[in-house]
């Protein structure tokens, strides 16, 4: 089944998400203004709910708030837009002239409704029906849980886990709301085995922090630790160091951006304790993290000592399964590059070497593999050069660093590339270059930037 809205969309060439996602949202910007309703304002929709919308999938309606702006965008009550669409009965031509006497019989076994579909709507159907196969295939298997139901699980972790740092959160939220939402189920129902439980649990626990992050991204750092807290007992069911330490790692990086830098070199230094047992470059991850925490609190020893400890761990560092998953679940040379930089650019350390430093973690991002990677650690190291450049009065140089995170659309510009294209702001108001044009110009550019952040999860 195909409802009215898909139709409506097509008709408006939306059947691609992204361009409904962006129409969406200005609509319920405008209905916000209209009906003075902030609540409006950034309000989305998931991919996954919006297939379902187009499939009629949903049971019931869209939560009120969606329904508003669906109705305020078509023009159309709600229910008429979910309704089974149906393609008008055209009368028979004169006999005859009927075209199809005039065909040879085999074209008649063609389903006329074809000549409504396009590659677009078939895309959505087999995503849909794989899904459906899914929800038959957990069903079919009773009272256990499958290898194949297990390896399926797995491979949607591993696949979400490597392009988390490299697409739109929106284009893979749904997926990983549905996988972990699946975890959580299989572990409730019972069917798994002791050794499948151990494994289930080490997924809901990436799934978890996975979530936790996109909370994060999106500037709700409650949610982010609850999700980072429900990660944490998941590891611990799993008995998995490694995860166990990630997530602490997670909680650091959480706490960090939350202007909470006691905090994260607490959870940091609960890291490092798990780490004990780590080969991996989540040790590397924590110590790099401690450092970051420790500059905000301005203590420049404790900076150099994480510093050094990071460059150990990466050279002594041996290759785990979190690293073989690779993705947000491991720390690549270039983010090491970018968080060492950051911590001596928050220091206050405005020398030729730091801008050095500063410029090799943008280079490195540069010239990264597609495997290592990522638009959000690259804007941070982008951001950091211009700090740098700021401190050495080259306004220009700075201009030139944070032009290529000011283009970012607003679908990539999440919570931590906000913050730190504000500390750009921040440092473009000192008294000695505040007055000066291009200054004022960058300013009034990273507000406009920052007054449209990444859509806002839907309610």
């Amino acid at each position: 089944m195909s409802t009215l809205l898909w139709h409506l969309m097509k008709a408006r060439h939306l059947q691609v998400y992204e361009a409904f996602a962006a129409q969406f949202e200005q609509a319920a910007n405008e209905l916000a203004d209209r009906d003075r309703d902030t609540r409006l304002r950034g309000l989305s929709a998931s991919k996954r709910t919006v297939e379902r919308w187009w499939g009629g999938e949903l049971k019931g309606q869209p939560q009120p708030d969606q329904s508003r702006v669906l109705e305020h965008m078509f023009r159309r009550p709600i229910a008429e837009l979910l309704a089974e669409w149906k393609p008008p009965v055209e009368p028979d031509p004169p006999a005859l002239t009927r075209v199809a006497d005039q065909m040879p019989a085999r074209v008649l076994l063609t389903d006329p409704r074809n000549r409504y579909a396009d590659s677009d709507d078939m895309g959505r159907q087999v995503a849909m029906a794989a899904d459906r196969a899914l929800r038959f295939a957990v069903m079919a298997e009773g009272n256990s849980l499958g290898q194949e139901t297990l390896a399926h699980i797995q491979g949607e972790i591993a696949r979400i886990a490597a392009d988390y740092p490299r697409v739109p959160l929106h284009s893979l939220l749904g997926d990983l709301i549905e996988v972990q939402d699946l975890a959580h189920r299989l572990l409730e129902s019972g069917k798994a085995k002791p050794t499948q439980a151990r494994d289930l649990y080490l997924q809901a626990a990436m799934a978890a922090g996975m979530l936790s992050k996109a909370s994060h991204d999106l500037g709700d750092p409650r949610s982010a630790m609850t999700q980072a807290r429900t990660a944490y007992i998941c590891a611990d069911q799993a008995d998995h160091h490694p995860m166990r330490a990630w997530v602490r790692g997670l909680q650091s990086l959480i706490s960090y951006w939350a202007g909470r830098p006691e905090d994260a070199v607490r959870y940091a230094t609960l890291g490092t304790r798990e780490a004990a047992q780590v080969t991996g470059s989540t040790s590397t991850w924590l110590a790099c993290l401690d450092a970051r925490a420790h500059a905000l609190l301005g203590d420049r020893d404790a900076v150099h000592d994480a510093i050094s400890r990071a460059g150990d761990r990466r050279e002594s560092a041996v290759q785990d399964d979190l690293d073989s998953i690779g993705g947000i679940l491991t720390f690549p040379n270039p983010r090491h590059l970018y968080y060492v930089a950051e911590a001596e650019v928050l220091l206050g350390q405005h020398s030729a070497q730091v801008e050095r430093n500063a410029e090799e973690a943008v280079r490195a991002y540069e010239t990264a593999s597609q495997d290592e990677w990522a638009f959000g650690d690259e804007a941070g190291a982008r951001t950091n050069l211009a700090l740098s450049r700021i401190g050495s009065g080259e306004l220009g140089g700075a201009a030139e660093a944070i032009r290529p995170v000011l283009d970012l659309p607003p679908a990539q510009r999440n919570h931590g590339i906000i913050v730190s294209a504000r500390r750009v702001q921040d440092a473009l108001s000192g008294p000695e270059i505040r007055t000066a044009r291009l200054s004022k110009d960058l300013r009034t550019e990273i507000e406009v930037f920052s007054s449209t952040p990444t859509p806002s999860l839907p309610r």
